[in-house]
């Protein structure tokens, strides 16, 4: 889809959702209401045509062939960087490292710059609303080398008060790892602002930005972190791709997380040297196919406009908010005023999971559990919630929908 700049006058919801093929059909009978935007989202068919088009016609390995197809297999791959590098304004292409997806990206920063960087006594700083994945990583770092981690407390609306945060950060701060919205509750975190904290005593700053750049733009210079992380499916783009930003220093001076083909300059029996970035971080054969998918999904919310879907998904935001205060026995969490289009709740009456079972009957598509942040949950004092998140396909009468059959929900356990 191709929409002209004068064109976005008003945000035309019923068009954008002709993009997307599976949003047209059904689910036991019902037509499809699709709530899991935080776990994935779908893929619109510009997307599925730009890996299609790889496969069909310009598959080759990457940076090793010397005929023409490869150096257009090559050309597409090295595109689809520069696209990234505009998308969060990194300074330079060799900036960003593909992986597989947000979880590796941390993992990379964790094996690579912790174990390197990171002595015994040495504190990181995360928050009370962090995805496993932004926790385990660090814990794993804990046992093996003796760092400390601190945690910051989340108040009752769901934000990190930054005062809180920076009675945490002293001398032995490192690192400080937080997410740029909470998966959870929609926060949004103020991380420029923590990152200059952090920066004030030399500790270097992590962001996971899973949830963040599919609603809102984000400027990686301006945060001015040493590391931004994200996965492609989240953008709706393909699955098996995802995002490291780092400043070009930091990368230069860690060691490779893993190695074999591609990321090496030279090698002997006696030593091997690194490819120059970003292969220095790309061992193997890369997601060929899957980096121009991504290419193709940040193009189409580009052209959209963030301004525009933000605005889309604020509306959504406030029916949500609207609907689901008259719904009986339902308790809301996360009340942040910043916050993006997503909420979490519980229904007294029943279990998150018996509730997300009886929306399925009626072809709602909504997460119930612990998503993958069983920290946050002891804090909110529940083993887990429902969550409907929402993206720039959703539509009021989806909101409407969605709060109906939570009523159904209700008088069926009551």
């Amino acid at each position: 889809m191709t929409i002209a700049k004068d064109e976005l006058v008003s945000y035309d919801v019923d068009r954008v959702r002709a993009d997307f093929a599976i949003l047209s059909g059904t689910m036991r009978d019902h037509p499809l209401v699709y709530l899991d935007n935080a776990a994935s989202g779908q893929k619109p068919r510009v997307v599925v045509e730009a890996e299609r088009a790889v496969y069909e016609n310009e598959y080759a390995n990457v940076h090793r062939g010397l005929y023409q197809l490869s150096q257009r297999a090559t050309e597409r791959y090295e595109t689809a960087r520069r696209v990234v590098r505009r998308f969060i304004n990194a300074r330079h292409p060799h900036e960003i490292v593909f992986t597989r997806n947000a979880t590796e990206s941390i993992n990379l920063v964790a094996a690579s710059y912790g174990r390197n960087f990171l002595q015994a006594g040495d504190e990181i700083v995360l928050t009370e609303l962090e995805h496993h994945s932004n926790i385990v990583p660090w814990q794993m770092l804990r046992d093996e080398r003796g760092v400390v981690i601190k945690v910051v407390p989340i108040d009752g609306r769901g934000e990190v008060p930054v005062a809180a945060l920076t009675r945490l950060i002293g001398p032995r701060t490192k690192l400080v790892a937080l997410a740029h919205v909470s998966n959870v509750l929609g926060t949004i975190l103020p991380v420029a602002e923590i990152t200059r904290r952090a920066h004030d005593v030399g500790a270097k700053v992590l962001v996971d930005g899973a949830q963040a750049v599919m609603h809102l733009p984000v400027d990686v210079q301006d945060i001015d972190c040493d590391f931004y992380a994200f996965s492609g499916h989240k953008l709706y783009g393909p699955t098996g791709v995802g995002v490291l930003y780092a400043k070009e220093e930091v990368l230069d001076a860690m060691p490779p997380y893993q190695v074999g083909g591609q990321m090496i300059e030279t090698v002997t029996f006696e030593k091997s040297t690194w490819a120059p970035l970003p292969r220095k971080f790309e061992a193997g054969t890369p997601p060929i196919a899957q980096a121009a998918g991504l290419a193709a999904a940040i193009h189409y919310v580009s052209t959209l406009g963030l301004k525009h879907i933000a605005e889309h998904e604020h509306q959504l935001l406030t029916r949500a908010y609207q609907r689901l205060s008259s719904v009986p026995g339902l308790t809301l969490y996360g009340t942040a005023p910043e916050k993006t289009a997503m909420v979490s709740f519980t229904l007294d009456c029943a279990h998150p999971h018996d509730i997300a079972q009886v929306l399925d009957t009626g072809g709602i598509a909504i997460r119930a559990g612990h998503h993958c942040a069983q920290p946050l949950m002891a804090r909110l004092g529940v083993p887990a919630t429902l969550r409907a998140s929402f993206g720039l396909y959703n539509t009021l009468d989806e909101v409407d929908i969605l709060a109906d059959g939570l009523e159904r929900a209700v008088k069926m356990f009551t």
